[in-house]
């Protein structure tokens, strides 16, 4: 029999913030066409589960707490929830008996892929930014494979490990409707288009400062702002060749399919997809109150020729508009850089290594 129509079970997980969801979203349409039995392992109320409702796809909860390495009072009691959504997570895989668990990361995933070590089921694991967080780094020693995003990962990790696939990118985001994306914006064909991207709250640093080169800006390019939830100028609503969005949701994929640039902070799934779209960038990373895992991804992308960058201290209008008329000048350099990627395939590279225990 093929392998491919075999009973296959595999157990998604990660949560805490989207960037640990979208990723399990983004394999579902392969998973399935593979004739995979599909379950996820989140918390009871996090955001995974909100975001995987759609999906029809059985949820089940487990009790998160959180590793903190500051005092905070619920140091003392989340240890507790921490062993219970351990037992959580141990009766459910036993119930449902995966070959293969894939964890996004986030902490809800620790107690999840350390049962299933126990069970000595599979571990997959993916590591988003450059150096592992906190809640990864407790998984590591259980996976079985850790996906990364940047050639530096794997060099800090086990090599018989380590496996350089890039990040499951959604794949509607490459099937924009480009006149779709026109008459929203009520834009023109005639003019490049700039989208700038600070992130589902927003970034000030950017908001303002691209703002404030609309001037310098508007004769050459028009240019998409998503801006984060109330974050949008009404004084600037009339200005031609500048469209402002809080958020954006099923319209994305048409606006990224008329960008040229794309202005962006640098999370880690957000630059992924810009990759994957070959779309030239300038990152703006977020530094105060991070742990610079932004920088770091900026650098790399910057030093592979994927992404051009500013930080965020140094960002000025004359430096921003500068940066813009460099890159829009050499794009093409960027898009031939990205198109040579080896983490341009990442959702079959992934499945690949998921096949492996399923046979």
């Amino acid at each position: 029999m093929d392998k491919s129509m075999k009973n296959k079970k595999i157990v998604l997980t990660g949560g805490g913030t989207a960037g640990h969801v979208t990723p399990n979203i983004a394999l579902l349409p392969k998973l399935r066409e593979l004739n995979y039995e599909i379950s996820y392992l989140g918390s009871y109320n996090g955001i995974e589960k909100k975001l995987i409702t759609d999906f029809n796809i059985p949820y089940y909860g487990i009790s998160v707490g959180k590793f903190r390495r500051y005092f905070d009072l619920k140091n003392l009691t989340d240890p507790f929830r921490v062993i219970k959504g351990y037992t959580e997570a141990k009766k459910h895989l036993q119930a449902i008996k995966p070959n293969v668990v894939f964890s996004k990361g986030g902490f809800v995933s620790v107690p999840i892929v350390r049962a299933a070590h126990a069970l000595k089921i599979p571990c997959v694991i993916h590591e988003s930014d450059m150096t592992p967080g906190l809640a990864n780094k407790m998984c590591i020693s259980a996976a079985a494979y850790v996906c990364c995003n940047f050639p530096e990962t794997v060099k800090l990790l086990d090599n018989s490990k380590a496996i350089l696939t890039g990040s499951p990118i959604r794949n509607e985001l490459r099937h924009g409707n480009k006149i779709a994306a026109y008459d929203l914006c009520d834009f023109t064909a005639n003019k490049p288009v700039i989208m700038v991207i600070g992130g589902s709250l927003g970034a000030n640093s950017i908001n303002e400062t691209i703002r404030a080169a609309l001037p310098n800006l508007l004769d050459d390019f028009q240019i998409i702002h998503i801006c984060g939830k109330d974050k949008v100028d009404n004084m600037l609503l009339p200005l031609k060749g500048y469209k402002q969005f809080d958020y954006v949701k099923a319209e994305l994929k048409d606006l990224l399919a008329i960008a040229e640039l794309v202005i962006s902070r640098a999370g880690a799934n957000s630059i992924c997809e810009l990759l994957a779209l070959k779309k030239p960038n300038l990152l703006i990373p977020l530094s105060a109150g991070s742990r610079g895992d932004q920088i770091q991804n900026a650098k790399s992308f910057e030093s592979q020729g994927f992404s051009m960058m500013i930080n965020d201290d140094d960002l000025t209008v004359s430096l921003l508009v500068d940066k813009i008329h460099e890159l829009h000048f050499s794009r093409s350099n960027y898009i031939e850089a990205m198109g040579k990627s080896n983490q341009m395939n990442s959702i079959q590279m992934i499945i690949d290594l998921f096949e492996e225990f399923c046979i």
